[in-house]
Formats: structure tokens, C-alpha cells, sequence
């Protein structure tokens, strides 16, 4: 990856003449079966935007209690888009079409006009969960039904499409947006992918410019996208073969309880006596449990649990 950098093309992504960006974003295009892609510097970056093309200011944002587009992104969808959220309480991280339908306001002049739904797969805080993809399809319904736009924070996508043997274009065909990471498991330094229509993509680059998302020569950086799209997808399956090999010693300790169900790359437990999170994670690096890409570490919401992820942690 290291060396697809240092021999990338570049040039000024501003203004479309990066060789490496505008690369990258046919090739992610092309894998969703999108018309167009964005190269945005975080998956924060990107979720934002989405939602900003998406809504108006007054509307409301229909997603998971937990989702990462929430209590992630520092308070984005109200500060960028002057839109509100209905939270709803799912099942590690996933909501239903019945909860989608239920949480719709009426058209009502004293209700928020109700106009996208964010879904997040895999799950972070769902201890990397994953949609089925059948009640995706149930939610995009939904969705049409009641003239609703339909988002994917698809951070950890990639790892869902491994673990369940799931395409690409299945997912470009169920959503008006789809946000991929490049950083995380994949193992970029930097970059997130945004993919949609054209007309979309193309307010989406308006608004990245205003975010102060334009860069010149990134092509450096998309250059390690273009490297991971070829050659680090499959190599998620290794993650989560680890982080099942973790889960499996973590069950044998008698001071770890409460073990979140382990689907992909991300293992959440709690610590009992005589141990809390900070001081496991102190012994666990002591031990050489840290390096570049693998780490133990307390999240802000893990109070006493433990929280292991290969992807980089809890947000950009």
C-alpha cells in the first residue's frame, strides 16, 4: 500500500483533475453499481453530507438509539443539516420496518416532516452486528412506500458483505446512499467513500467544498483506497476469524462476563472484580496487546466493559 502511495498520480481533486481520486471513485462507483462516488477525508465527513443533501432543516432523521450518524458525530445532523432525530431502540444496533413505519410522523404542520433513515452495518456499538439483508429490503419498502430517502453508514460494509457472503451491488440497489470506509479494517490512513446517484453526488460535492472537505493532491491517500478495494477485502475474514479466537479465550476468564455476540470484527465484554476496564487494558498492553492495526482499549461508553475492535475504534 505503502509503495501504490508513494507512485500515485495526483492532482486537483477541486477541481476533478485528480488521476488516483477520480480512479478511486469510478471503481467504488462501479462496485455498488452507482452512478457516481465522492472522496471524502472521514466516514464522519461523508455521513454528514449525505444527510444534509437528504433533509431540510426542520425534518427528522429516523435511525437506531445507538447509531453512529448520533452520538458519534458530535451532534452533526442538528449542527450541519438543522434537522432532528427519532431514536429508536433496536436489537444491537439493527432496527425493523415495523419500528421504521411506527416512528413516520403524520403530515402534520406541528410535526417534523419525516424524511430519511439512516441504517449502520455493521453495528459498532451492536458489537459489529449485521443486518439481515431481507429486512433491509423490508425497510426500504418502507421506505418508498412513504417517500422516504434511505441511507447506509456502511463504516464496517465490507466486513458485513464478508461475514454473510453478501455483493456489493445488492447494497447499491437498495440504497439513495451508501458511505464505506476506507480507514478502519481496511487499513487506509485516511478516506471514506460516498456513492449515489449523480445528482447527488453532485450536491454532495458542493457541500464537501462548504465542510472543507475539497483537498488538492490526496491522490497519495486514494491511491491506498484503490490498493485496498484490490487486495484487503477478503482479508477481512482474518479479523473476524481473530476476533472469534479472542471471544473464545475471553470466555475462559473469570472476570470477563457479559460478552456481546461476536459476528465480526469487534468484541464488547464487561470486567468483574478485582479488575475494571482501564487496568485490563493496561495488562493487556503490557502483555503486547497493541500494534498498528489490533488494540484493546475502554470506549468512552465501556464503564467497567472492556471494548476490542480491529477497525480502529469507535468513530473518525
Amino acid at each position: 500500500m505503502l509503495q501504490a502511495m508513494m507512485q500515485a498520480k495526483v492532482g486537483d481533486d477541486v477541481f476533478g483533475e485528480d488521476p488516483s481520486i477520480n480512479q478511486l471513485e469510478h471503481m467504488a462507483a462501479r462496485l455498488f453499481g452507482m452512478e457516481a462516488a465522492l472522496y471524502c477525508p472521514s466516514g464522519t465527513m461523508s455521513n454528514q453530507i449525505a444527510i444534509k443533501c437528504h433533509t431540510q432543516p426542520g425534518d427528522e432523521v429516523i435511525c437506531e438509539k445507538n447509531a453512529h450518524v448520533y452520538i458519534y458525530e458530535g451532534g452533526g445532523i442538528a449542527f450541519n443539516s438543522g434537522s432532528q432525530v427519532r431514536a429508536i431502540e433496536g436489537d444491537r444496533g439493527r432496527i425493523r420496518a415495523d419500528q421504521v413505519s411506527a416512528a413516520i410522523n403524520p403530515d402534520d404542520v406541528h410535526k417534523a416532516r419525516t424524511s430519511l433513515v439512516c441504517l449502520e452495518n455493521t453495528s459498532n456499538r451492536g458489537g459489529g452486528s449485521c443486518y439481515d439483508l431481507q429486512e433491509i429490503k423490508k425497510i426500504k419498502q418502507v421506505c418508498s412506500d412513504n417517500h422516504l430517502k434511505l441511507h447506509l453508514d456502511g463504516a464496517r460494509l465490507f466486513n458485513a458483505m464478508v461475514a454473510k457472503n453478501e455483493t456489493a451491488t445488492v447494497y447499491g440497489g437498495l440504497f439513495d446512499s451508501i458511505s464505506v470506509c476506507l480507514n478502519k479494517g481496511l487499513g487506509c490512513p485516511i478516506g471514506s467513500i460516498l456513492v449515489g446517484p449523480t445528482v447527488f453526488i453532485r450536491q454532495a460535492r458542493r457541500i464537501r467544498k462548504v465542510f472543507g472537505g475539497g483537498m488538492r493532491q490526496a491522490g497519495f491517500m486514494a491511491a491506498a483506497g484503490v490498493y485496498a478495494l484490490e487486495h484487503h477485502v477478503d482479508r477481512l475474514a482474518q479479523d473476524h476469524a481473530h476476533a472469534a479466537r479472542i471471544t473464545k479465550a475471553l470466555e475462559n476468564k473469570g472476570f470477563v462476563t457479559g460478552i456481546m455476540p461476536v459476528e465480526t470484527n469487534i468484541v464488547i465484554f464487561e470486567v468483574d472484580e478485582p479488575y475494571c476496564a482501564p487496568d485490563h487494558c493496561r495488562r493487556a498492553k503490557r502483555g503486547g496487546c497493541s500494534g498498528h492495526r489490533h488494540f484493546l482499549q475502554p470506549a468512552a461508553f465501556c464503564h467497567p466493559p472492556g471494548y476490542f475492535t480491529r477497525d480502529g475504534g469507535s468513530g473518525d
